[in-house]
């Protein structure tokens, strides 16, 4: 949600505008509905903000070049206010002595902002963040110092937020805030930027400091100066981002989803290769769990939100397959409200593609409160969640600049998988002779990939066929019940289509009334236990006419007698299935999507990254 890029300095000739601007772009994929930009040049501040896309934006400038050497630039998804050009970031003090940008959220804004127009201020929008920017110009023109007056602000607001302030006397000079959202900070030469994500980042740099909570940045174009919570001056380490600046590109696909999708056999391959010695172990390299630390657990409690989510489901039949002990899995935006069961006995595993999932994070932090030992599943090294656990399990799916998350949901899988093995394996609930038959099905996962990613044209043209449908329901038993879930929640994403999904076991108590003609149920039966019991619910949906797409596994050709169409995927153990049938619900929703001329990869209300609660 929402994104900052901040610059100061000299490189070549490139004003500060074009390298926000550039930045901004490599942020879309958070979800925004407006864009901003400020420049401090000749003693002034130049704003330019309007609601829409970026291209927007680059409009309104046309050929103007706003000079300066520092600048700040922001896209913002609404949250106190409807997208408008007012509501737009930047916000400039009363004086427009400054500017602000701010992602999260001011949860006392209302008293602040209260207090400030009884003191005569006054407000244009209806943004909380214009109050953090009325505020620091307040208190600016009484201390004259961008360090000293974010110090000050920063302790007038309760809340979530990270922000970024310029001051028209300071054409080399700017100042960042973090309180638990994300802002990284990237060390040039010559010049120094800040951004919400590493991506807005990799043209310029790859090497960057991770500010903690309540870190203070002071920022010119030769020196990067860190204050903690304490404000004590500190020194951090740089951390060197591995990930070239083109695996943030589209290349030959029409959009980032597809060639996400695409990405997938690579991304497991990565994973496993981290992750699985030569002699076709499972070694976890990072991890400090022993098998002492894992005697004293007497359950594992899985916590995350959407697609990661449904990953975690799973995660949970896996885990009591391998680890043999009982699994919960939550919705990590309910966690904390019902006083949930976790204590020293208890195993969290949070999952998180950003590691900055804002409700992720909260759940995180209250099993820590009741003393659970945290493992976090993330893709992004050195994020909150990461930082914030005990242990930590990266997968290697590289940037996922889609909203839909694709590769970033299958490598989560693969971690679950490679997880429970290593876990199994410590606590001596798993046999040799099975945990070498998991490893050997899992190495073959990339190959086996690849040939599904081969059904993408006769999906395609389903798709075309099937694209006008308002009510899709997608059916499974088992774990295809899990994988029925995200697939139903990729095609309500980026189509908007009435989808849900539902264990075919539920049919008869009260789904079934809703299937007509018109309705499509997709229905998974990759389970070889319960294959039998799948085609006995997908005769009941079939005797009340409803359009049938099945995928199962080749060789299991009677399922077609009560299918319209369907996909198979090879032929595989039961327990892996997941990471392959996954693959062509994925293609449908995206093709389906396209067909509807729908923004793929930014889903109209929906947010990458989702910072707040």
């Amino acid at each position: 949600m929402c994104g900052i890029v901040g610059y100061v300095g000299y490189v070549g000739n490139e004003a500060p505008q074009g390298i926000i601007i550039e930045g901004l772009k490599k942020l879309e994929y958070r979800g925004y509905d407006s864009a901003g930009i400020a420049v401090v040049n000749d003693g002034k501040i130049k704003l330019r903000k309007h609601v829409g896309e970026i291209v927007n934006l680059e409009k309104l400038i046309g050929n103007e070049n706003l000079g300066g050497h520092v600048g700040i630039g922001h896209t913002r998804w609404a949250t106190h206010g409807a997208p408008s050009d007012v509501n737009s970031h930047p916000h400039m003090s009363n004086d427009n002595r400054i500017a602000l940008v701010h992602n999260g959220t001011v949860e006392n804004y209302v008293e602040i902002r209260e207090q400030l127009e009884k003191e005569g201020f006054t407000f244009k929008s209806d943004t909380d963040s214009e109050v953090a920017a009325v505020l620091f110009g307040k208190y600016y023109n009484e201390l004259g110092d961008l360090k000293a007056t974010m110090d000050k602000v920063t302790q007038e607001m309760t809340g979530t937020f990270a922000l970024a302030a310029i001051a028209e006397d300071q054409p080399e000079k700017f100042v960042a805030y973090r309180k638990n959202a994300p802002l990284i900070v990237g060390k040039g030469n010559g010049c120094n930027f800040v951004a919400s994500d590493f991506s807005a980042l990799l043209k310029y740099t790859k090497d960057v400091y991770l500010l903690e909570t309540g870190d203070t940045v002071v920022l010119t174009p030769d020196n990067v100066t860190i204050y903690d919570e304490s404000g004590k001056e500190i020194k951090r380490e740089t951390m060197h981002i591995s990930w070239d600046e083109s695996v943030a590109e589209k290349g030959k696909y029409e959009h980032f989803m597809l060639k996400e999708i695409f990405d997938q056999p690579k991304a497991i391959e990565e994973t496993l290769d981290r992750n699985l010695s030569d002699g076709g172990r499972v070694s976890l390299y990072d991890m400090t769990l022993t098998k002492e630390d894992f005697a004293k657990f007497n359950k594992i409690c899985i916590v995350a939100c959407g697609t990661a989510y449904h990953a975690g489901l799973v995660g949970r039949n896996i885990f009591e397959k391998f680890v043999k002990m009982p699994v919960e899995v939550d919705v990590a935006s309910e966690f904390r409200y019902r006083d949930p069961f976790v204590d020293e006995k208890t195993l969290f595993i949070a999952i998180s593609q950003s590691g900055e999932t804002a409700d992720t994070l909260e759940a995180l932090r209250e099993a820590k409160r009741k003393g659970a030992r945290v493992l976090s599943i993330v893709n992004v090294v050195g994020s909150t969640v990461a930082r914030e656990s005990d242990d930590v399990f990266y997968t290697w799916a590289g940037p996922e600049i889609s909203v839909a998350s694709t590769k970033a949901y299958t490598t989560q899988l693969l971690s679950l998988y490679l997880l429970a093995l290593y876990l199994g394996d410590l606590r001596g609930t798993i046999s040799e002779e099975y945990y070498r038959e998991v490893v050997s099905e899992l190495s073959e996962i990339p190959e086996k990939l690849e040939k599904v990613l081969t059904l993408r044209g006769d999906i395609e043209k389903l798709a075309k066929k099937l694209y006008d449908r308002d009510q899709v329901f997608f059916i499974g038993r088992g774990m295809d019940a899990s994988v029925a879930y995200e697939g139903s929640l990729k095609l309500k994403e980026i189509s908007y289509i009435n989808s849900f999904a539902i264990a075919a076991g539920e049919l008869k108590h009260g789904t079934i009334a809703l299937m007509e003609p018109t309705t499509i149920v997709v229905a998974l039966a990759t389970q070889s236990k319960l294959f039998d019991k799948m085609v006995s619910n997908i005769q009941e949906v079939k005797a009340r006419n409803a359009h049938v797409i099945s995928i199962a596994k080749e060789g299991n050709t009677a399922i077609e007698e009560h299918s319209n169409e369907t996909f198979y995927i090879p032929e595989c153990m039961d327990e892996v299935s997941p990471l392959l049938s996954v693959i062509p619900l994925q293609i449908y929703a995206y093709y389906v999507a396209k067909e509807k001329g729908c923004e793929i990869d930014r889903p109209r209300n929906l947010a990458k990254s989702v910072t707040v609660e």
